[in-house]
């Protein structure tokens, strides 16, 4: 009988075994493919591989399923140009890859006249991340695009990716909510899986010039530093929607509370970080406490910040914290343990 169990207990790993191997080795696969956080330089300067691409996407402007990352969006609704929205794209893109970025947007190129466009340049995205972003990661092409739309009070704030690699929907709408900016539908795209980080300086100066609220030199520079830092914090603690809601909420508590004093401060990222069940290092305390003193300084809608947090806790709160990889090896191990329970 004993060996009869030692049989089946065997049979149960090696199914164990046949059902994680498939599955971990395609995690890896995309762990591969996947952009490491913060290398825009990479990503936006494989100029290499852009230019074999050249001359086919000139003669078929769409995307193939290896340049396109999996959309994360928000905008339920098409932008058209009768919503009358501001376009702004990166100046180094090429022909080929404009159209790739156009068609991602859901814009005709015959009709690009038809829109309010800017343009960003890499000088701009030195200007403004320069201090935030190391030189080599913000690369030498400026190429994150953004479509942006103005919405009716109440609407808050929509954002869809494609091909972002790295910004969040939450780590965006977080930086754009200190900026000063609410009620938009805005789609964020790259010719191919780029960070995007520097999408937001698009998205902030297309804003201002379709509304015509400038948004201050202080709000841009202190919302650029909060979407880095909150990029840097995810990378660190391994979940970028934890970071998420850390800065959120303790935006929330610096605002509502006039919490100004660098020990305040201090003494409320101690607390957040133990209900979140975070740990930081020295310097990003640092780095986090002298952002919620420019973020106190900054004249924002109270509303806006505690709609944007609680928002981000009841995502937090809904999801399961186990991974299909915990899940398929609980249940295994439960079997396992019962026949090894029933015939030791």
């Amino acid at each position: 009988m004993k060996e009869y169990g030692k049989r089946i207990i065997a049979l149960l790993l090696a199914c164990m075994v046949a059902v994680l191997a498939p599955a971990q080795a395609w995690a890896s696969e995309t762990d591969e493919k996947e952009v490491a956080p913060g290398s825009s330089q990479e990503a936006e300067d494989r100029q290499g591989a852009e230019d074999s691409k050249e001359t086919e996407q000139k003669e078929n402007p769409g995307t193939s399923q290896e340049d396109v990352l999996e959309e994360q969006g928000e905008v339920t609704e098409p932008i058209t140009k009768a919503d009358k929205p501001y376009l702004a794209l990166g100046a180094n893109l090429s022909p080929a890859q404009q159209e790739t970025v156009l068609s991602l947007l859901g814009i005709n190129p015959a009709e690009l006249a038809d829109y309010d466009v800017i343009y960003i340049t890499n000088q701009e995205e030195h200007e403004y991340l320069g201090e935030y972003v190391d030189a080599g990661k913000i690369g030498t092409r400026a190429l994150s695009s953004v479509l942006i739309v103005k919405r009716d009070q109440g609407n808050g704030i929509n954002i869809t990716t494609k091909n972002i690699s790295y910004c969040t929907i939450g780590m965006y709408k977080n930086a754009l909510i200190t900026a000063g900016i609410t009620d938009a539908d805005i789609i964020v795209a790259g010719p191919f899986p780029i960070s995007g980080t520097a999408a937001l300086v698009g998205a902030m100066k297309a804003y201002s010039d379709m509304t015509g609220a400038k948004v201050s030199e202080q709000s841009m520079d202190t919302a650029l530093n909060e979407l880095v830092l909150t990029g840097d914090i995810a990378e660190a603690v391994g979940d970028s929607q934890k970071a998420e809601e850390l800065v959120a909420y303790l935006k929330q508590e610096v605002i509502e509370k006039g919490l100004d004093s660098e020990n305040d401060i201090k003494e409320a990222i101690a607390e957040a970080c133990r209900q979140f069940d975070i740990t930081l290092a020295e310097n990003e305390i640092a780095e986090l406490t002298d952002l919620l003193q420019k973020i106190g300084e900054l004249d924002l809608d109270v509303d806006s910040i505690k709609d944007q947090a609680e928002e981000l806790y009841e995502k937090i709160s809904n999801l399961d914290a186990k991974s299909i990889f915990d899940k398929v090896a609980d249940f295994f191990r439960s079997i396992l343990e019962f026949f090894t329970g029933l015939f030791s």
